[in-house]
């Protein structure tokens, strides 16, 4: 077995056993043998964005994670497949930024975009969404949205 697929199998079995009960994070989906897609469902207070572009309340979220062929070198592909209102996050992407390294697991990763989608974790400096960005440094007093401990909750 190649180093890659071994890592794909190890962040798997990690994942699954993590998030079984996890309250704030599940695991909807993974594909391939082992898996390298898979969709999260994230219970976490975060905002959506509204047709006239203000964000209103959501709580619960989806996003897509693929793990390239280089991967772990090469950071995972990330999107969400709900609407967020979020600086760091736009329909196409999801700005993990430049914090991915190879020895950083999949489980980190996930745990990492529940954080942001709850305003625990945002970068108005390089955003994504302008407008996100604004309403962020203008609501810095309701931030986080949700004050949890989501790394190892259960």
């Amino acid at each position: 077995m190649t180093p890659r697929l071994r890592r794909l199998q190890a962040d798997h079995q990690r994942i699954v056993a993590e998030l079984e009960h996890h309250p704030y994070v599940r695991l909807v989906e993974a594909t391939g043998t082992p898996p390298d897609r898979y969709t999260f469902e994230f219970l976490v207070k975060g905002l959506a964005p509204q047709p006239d572009g203000s964000p209103s309340e959501a709580a619960s979220h989806r996003a897509e994670v693929f793990l390239p062929m280089d991967y772990p070198r090469r950071a995972p592909f990330c999107r969400m497949l709900t609407p967020v209102f979020h600086p760091n996050i736009d329909p196409q992407k999801i700005c993990i930024g430049d914090h991915w390294s190879a020895d950083q697991s999949l489980l980190e990763l996930v745990i990492r975009i529940a954080q942001m989608i709850c305003f625990q974790s945002y970068n108005t400096k390089s955003p994504l969404n302008a407008l996100a960005a604004v309403w962020a440094t203008e609501h810095v007093d309701r931030l986080p949205l949700q004050a949890v401990d989501l790394s190892g909750a259960r």
